[in-house]
């Protein structure tokens, strides 16, 4: 028989003076409630109540078992009210992971409207763009920048993560501005140290998607690094729009080769599998998808 189950029906038992209005209470027979005390007492080898035709009474160890039983049951139903309450509306800590330049200058950002409008959550933003595993690092929400592999994680598509390759006009006056994209194998180019990308960019162009040879001369493990070794002037970039729009807005960087854009990569919001995710999780996702998702 259910533990706790048992302990209930035998406090019921306790305050309402028979196994007949405790049966009446949980719609039992009067035998199956004397079953569940009789559970009991064979668990602990004690007679809690003594028991006549027309009276019943707690033995000694039935007095301090039912007070115990009081507050266990007391707790169980406080534990579920909590978790109630959890489910009610958002509130708790929620650990997010995000890539570095999204995270910077988009997501980090945002979350002063979110935590304006769910006061009871307090996030904890982790940026970076080494991979991880959720589960293991213990994160609930990540935005992931690329194709996604097979995994059971629920995926939401976000906007398409776009770059562009841009230059600061130091540098395309001392050295030339780009007309085409094999015109980058002779100009200073920078990047992230990367088996395909540092020996190649893939851009799109009029007449299909086209890879053009590049020689880094310079490699970061840092997007705004690499922003700033572009506005010294040292060479081109190929990085995300996020990271340099208002740099590009501002003059200091110009885009090149308009007609040939950089492959856009997909973006999704990911969680852990759960048909009932707490609201903390569902407000959150919602709110990710509303800013940056597709319209």
């Amino acid at each position: 028989m259910d533990r706790l189950q048992s302990m209930a029906i035998f406090v019921r038992a306790v305050e309402r003076g028979s196994f007949s209005a405790a049966a009446e209470d949980f719609r039992l027979t009067g035998t199956m409630v004397g079953m569940h005390v009789r559970s009991l007492e064979e668990r602990l080898g004690a007679r809690l109540l003594n028991r006549t035709t027309r009276r019943q009474s707690l033995t000694d160890v039935g007095k301090l078992y039912y007070e115990r039983c009081k507050q266990i049951l007391g707790d169980v139903a406080d534990a579920e009210s909590s978790a109630a309450r959890l489910q009610s509306v958002p509130r708790g800590r929620l650990r997010v992971m995000t890539p570095v330049s999204f995270g910077v200058h988009a997501l980090a950002p945002a979350c002063a409207d979110y935590l304006s409008s769910n006061p009871e959550v307090a996030i904890d933003l982790v940026l970076s763009d080494r991979p991880i595993d959720m589960v293991e690092e213990g994160f609930e929400i990540m935005v992931r920048i690329g194709d996604l592999a097979d995994s059971t994680m629920i995926a939401r598509p976000l906007l398409p993560y776009r770059s562009i390759v841009c230059a600061a006009p130091a540098y395309l006056d001392r050295r030339g501005v780009p007309q085409r994209p094999d015109d980058l194998s002779g100009h200073v180019c920078m990047g992230f140290a990367h088996p395909v990308a540092s020996r190649e960019w893939r851009l799109q162009g009029p007449q299909g998607e086209i890879s053009v040879p590049v020689s880094l001369a310079l490699t970061v493990n840092n997007g705004e690094a690499l922003r700033m070794a572009a506005l010294s002037g040292l060479g081109i970039i190929m990085q995300p729009e996020i990271l340099l729009d208002d740099d590009v807005r501002a003059g200091r960087l110009i885009p090149l080769l308009p007609d040939f854009l950089p492959l856009p990569k997909p973006m999704h919001v990911l969680t852990l599998p759960d048909r009932h995710p707490p609201p903390k999780i569902r407000s959150f996702v919602d709110f990710v998808v509303s800013r940056y998702g597709r319209r």
